[in-house]
């Protein structure tokens, strides 16, 4: 396995397609790229813009360039000497346009005699459930298949005669067309989390695995060099998934989507690592101030009246997605145990208790009995269903152990990530994929011994700052870092939103007053609308998607408008700004250049070499002016002022990027560097081997103090530094080695 110095993630669709993507790459290589790294590219459901609903996975997406753009970028990146590395979506495929997917459409026809009836995780106790109806249920048959609107289902051989009643011939099918309200509590099939539309598939036959992936076979034949793997959670068994990859591609860079809690290690797979999500909680504690943890949490609770912690968030926001959304998945283990009074709850309960995504038996035995003894101190007249049930939880040949296993990573992703992450608002900037809303920040030292154990175990992991699934971009989480150092200023402005929040939640106005100085007054207010709406439907409280409370939406989106219209909230919300602005851009430069050289393979996500303003998918997944990227990147002559144009950002990535490709040796180790001084404790500096990092840390707090003073960074003979070419020999003032930017790469 020879790992990219780095990769970029590009998001391939139909307005950015594979022919686009090998027109970039040239500035890829110039930006100092190892790796171009894709979204899933095979078919996937007309109109798709992310592709992680695969109709077709044994080719490439038509839409997205076909076989032609797929050559033309395979073509430009070895022309370039840039590796490959292609997201694959393994746990299931998209059957929202049924007759897109040919395997689907055949198992609607053929029922459990399809030839493809093994590909899905289906009941087949019972019709498939197809929850796609609306109010009003009005089928007809239209050229040999039943209709719903524009929804149309095959229907099997034999089943039906011109003139037939539609309703009648519906009845004699393999599937079962319902109101899509009871998809949560009737489907009959395994899905993605709580999307119906999206089938589970049954890696755990050798078959299934083999069928399923002989396009991503072809592409390893092809030169791909690497791959990123969706959702193993969702799999039966994912370790011995990423035994089958790795022998269908023993020579290629396999990381996984693994969302590892903060202390988890990633189970012994043969793999590279995780996708960098434990990176990130890392990079972006590490600039958060501890100090400020108590004020923030007292300010929280006096403005907003949500004595809630963290943890209490999360187990009511499981306990909802179980009681409301997951119903159907735990019903169908239940139903493994009927002899048990109580499964139903017993189980759900569990789930509710785990401390982590899940279990990988016989792996992950201690955290199943946490969840037990947790469960029963929660529930203890459930004893004795806990009781009767533990030996099969335990046991990992044991069907229902097996899809528990499954559940809880969905009960976790669901109820925390969207639902907790949007409800509890002490201080956003944590509630991240991956991240503990409840840490609040990570101290130097910590950080340090971190990373050590990251270069000993994951040396190789990819490491990430944003991705396509964040919450908020990387910068906004550098602006709102700055609040825990901005007592009274920011609590000013929070103060004077959650006032104006007439009859709303005032955590939510809370949560949203954040959001305003995390990505600023933007021109396009149409993106905070958008993104409040699907915030709070998230949140899953006074509105959400299944029921719209329209009157208490238009109060929050009119919150919004206050901000720009009203002149004194404006007028505290361009104050708070302008405060932020400049330590901001420091925490911006510090945790990328933090990211880029420690430990692990370091991802760059399209766009974030400028600074980036992005809140969650769709808005992360807007267009890249490349153009202008390209042009500032070659109007960089020396080292650029920390302005708006993102100019010094850019100079920091392209830096760090290139000097990783171009002397790999330099980051073989890691090592904490001593700093002495007033200022110590405002400053992250490590060696990884030749190559030293420093950057600034707590920027606001630093200002106070009166700046670096006589803090002296502990360097031991001459050394340059490549992002202002300026040598030192020995130990240096702070003040000296930081006069120009707030960071430093330096190489012997």
């Amino acid at each position: 396995m020879t790992p990219p110095p780095s990769t970029y993630r590009l998001q391939i669709r139909k307005s950015f397609t594979l022919d686009d993507a090998a027109a970039v790459v040239g500035y890829l290589r110039e930006l100092g790229v190892g790796a171009v790294y894709l979204s899933p590219i095979l078919q996937s459901t007309t109109g798709s813009d992310h592709g992680y609903d695969t109709t077709d996975p044994l080719r490439i997406d038509t839409d997205r360039g076909g076989e032609t753009g797929w050559s033309a970028l395979l073509a430009a990146a070895t022309d370039a000497g840039l590796q490959v590395v292609v997201d694959i979506v393994p746990n299931h495929l998209g059957i929202s346009a049924a007759r897109e997917n040919p395997y689907w459409w055949d198992v609607l026809t053929h029922g459990r005699e399809s030839a493809y009836a093994a590909w899905f995780d289906i009941d087949w106790s019972r019709p498939i459930t197809v929850p796609v109806l609306g109010d009003d249920a009005v089928l007809s048959v239209a050229d040999g298949e039943l209709a719903y609107y524009e929804h149309r289902f095959p229907l099997a051989p034999g089943s039906w005669a011109a003139g037939d009643d539609p309703d009648a011939v519906h009845e004699r099918q393999h599937y079962r067309l319902v109101h899509y309200s009871q998809g949560d509590a009737e489907l009959s099939y395994r899905r993605f989390f709580t999307v119906t539309t999206l089938a589970g598939v049954r890696q755990e036959d050798p078959a299934v695995f083999e069928a399923t992936h002989r396009r991503v076979a072809s592409m390893i034949a092809e030169g791909v060099a690497g791959l990123r793997v969706d959702h193993p959670d969702g799999l039966v068994d994912p370790g011995e998934y990423q035994e089958r990859l790795a022998r269908l591609a023993p020579d290629a860079w396999i990381t996984v989507e693994k969302i590892l809690e903060p202390g988890e290690r990633l189970p012994d797979w043969p793999v590279a690592g995780t996708t960098g999500y434990d990176a990130m909680r890392e990079v972006n504690g590490v600039f958060v101030d501890l100090a400020g943890e108590a004020a923030a949490t007292e300010r929280y609770r006096r403005l907003t009246g949500d004595g809630l912690t963290s943890t209490e968030h999360v187990e009511q926001g499981k306990r909802m997605i179980l009681d409301r959304l997951l119903v159907a998945e735990v019903r169908r283990i239940a139903g493994l145990a009927p002899d048990v009074a109580d499964a139903d709850a017993a189980i759900a309960e569990v789930a509710i208790a785990f401390g982590v995504y899940r279990s990988y038996l016989p792996d992950g035995v201690a955290d199943l009995d946490k969840a037990l003894v947790l469960a029963e101190q929660r529930r203890p007249e459930l004893a004795a269903a806990l009781a009767t049930l533990s030996p099969r939880l335990h046991d990992p040949a044991d069907e229902l152990a097996r899809r528990f296993q499954q559940l809880s990573g969905a009960t976790m992703a669901k109820g925390t990530e969207d639902t907790a992450f949007y409800r509890y608002a002490r201080f956003i900037a944590l509630n991240e994929v991956g991240a503990n809303a409840g840490e609040f920040g990570i101290g130097l030292d910590d950080f340090h011994t971190l990373q050590q154990v990251r270069q000993q175990r994951q040396p190789l992991s990819m490491t990430s700052l944003s991705t396509h699934d964040t919450k908020r971009g990387e910068d906004v989480r550098a602006r709102l870092a700055v609040l825990a150092e901005l007592g009274e200023e920011w609590e000013r402005f929070a103060a004077a939103v959650v006032a104006r929040a007439e009859g709303s939640n005032a955590a939510f106005a809370y949560f949203l007053a954040q959001t305003l100085v995390g990505v600023g007054a933007v021109e396009d207010r149409d993106r905070l609308h958008a993104y409040a709406e699907k915030a709070m439907r998230e949140a899953s409280q006074e509105t959400r998607w299944t029921a719209v409370d329209e009157e208490y939406e238009r109060g929050v989106q009119a919150l919004i408008d206050l901000a720009y219209d009203d002149a004194a909230l404006r007028d505290g919300w361009d104050r708070l700004l302008a405060l932020v602005e400049e330590p901001g851009w420091s925490n911006a430069l510090g945790q990328k250049l933090v990211q880029l050289t420690m430990p692990g393979v370091p991802d760059v996500y399209q766009g974030t070499e400028l600074w980036e303003d992005s809140l969650v998918d769709p808005d992360n997944r807007r267009p890249v002016d490349f153009a202008e990227r390209r042009r500032l990147l070659a109007s960089l002559t020396g080292t650029p002022r920390v302005d708006g144009s993102g100019a010094a950002k850019l100079w920091v990535t392209t830096t760090a990027l290139r000097l990783r490709r171009d002397r790999p040796e330099l980051f073989g180790s890691y090592a904490p560097v001593p700093v002495t001084g007033s200022g110590a404790q405002h400053a992250i500096a490590y060696d990884r081997g030749g190559a030293l990092t420093v950057a600034t840390r707590l920027p606001v707090g630093l200002a106070r103090a009166g700046g670096w003073g006589d803090t002296v960074l502990g360097l031991e003979g001459g050394w340059t530094d490549v992002l202002s070419g300026h040598a030192y020999d020995g130990p240096v003032r702070l003040a000296d080695l930081l006069a120009s930017l707030p960071v430093a790469l330096l190489v012997r």
